[in-house]
């Protein structure tokens, strides 16, 4: 989880991420053709914590987007990983999102492999009361939640607009829902079975 994937993929392999920005703005241009309405396409690079990783994988963006002729598009990263929370503000200068990947985030935070953890030590934990909760389904406001209140002060400190959500199984946990209500994210995403439950918390959040 730690190794040659993400960003850093892109960065080594750029024909890769060329690719893969083709078929998104080629994609988009379908759907256009096909509906007539043109989409609201968001390229998230995934696992920076570098800005200079970000600027790189931007220039890329728009290089090949502008090769292809592409429409209205957001360029943005998640934020996986500490440093990526506590150099925000830095981040957020070649970013026109965020979206905090909570699974990876808390993996990070905490040091827990999550296939790891889970079924071994961490059943120990939960069964003992060394821990309340499983933080891959809780989110854990202490620490993790800490690191996404930081990112969300310095990213809005370089740009007040950014755009915020979180991606991940904690979109669809009602107090991870909450939490992120009260840090001020835009939204939250997470797998569709989970869409009830985090429309009903979403709603009773704003209430």
């Amino acid at each position: 989880m730690l190794g040659t994937r993400g960003c850093r993929l892109g960065l080594q392999w750029p024909e890769i991420y060329e690719m893969q920005v083709r078929a998104i703005v080629r994609a988009a241009r379908a759907v256009e053709e096909r509906t007539g309405e043109a989409p609201l396409v968001e390229i998230m690079h995934p696992l920076v914590g570098f800005e200079e990783e970000l600027r790189r994988l931007r220039e890329l963006t728009v290089r090949v987007a502008e090769e292809e002729n592409a429409g209205d598009y957001l360029c943005g990263t998640m934020i996986e990983l500490p440093r990526a929370c506590i150099r925000a503000d830095e981040i957020a200068e070649q970013a026109d999102f965020f979206s905090f990947g909570t699974n990876d985030l808390t993996q990070t935070a905490l040091g827990f492999s999550r296939d790891d953890a889970e079924g071994k030590f961490l059943t120990f934990y939960l069964e003992d009361g060394v821990l309340e909760k499983n933080p891959f389904e809780t989110l854990d406001q202490g620490g993790v939640g800490e690191l996404m209140r930081i990112a969300v002060e310095r990213g809005r400190s370089t740009k007040s607009d950014l755009k915020l959500g979180i991606c991940g199984e904690h979109g669809g946990e009602p107090k991870s829902v909450a939490f992120c209500h009260e840090l001020g994210l835009d939204y939250v995403s997470c797998s569709p079975y989970r869409v009830p439950l985090a429309r009903l918390a979403a709603a009773q959040a704003a209430l």
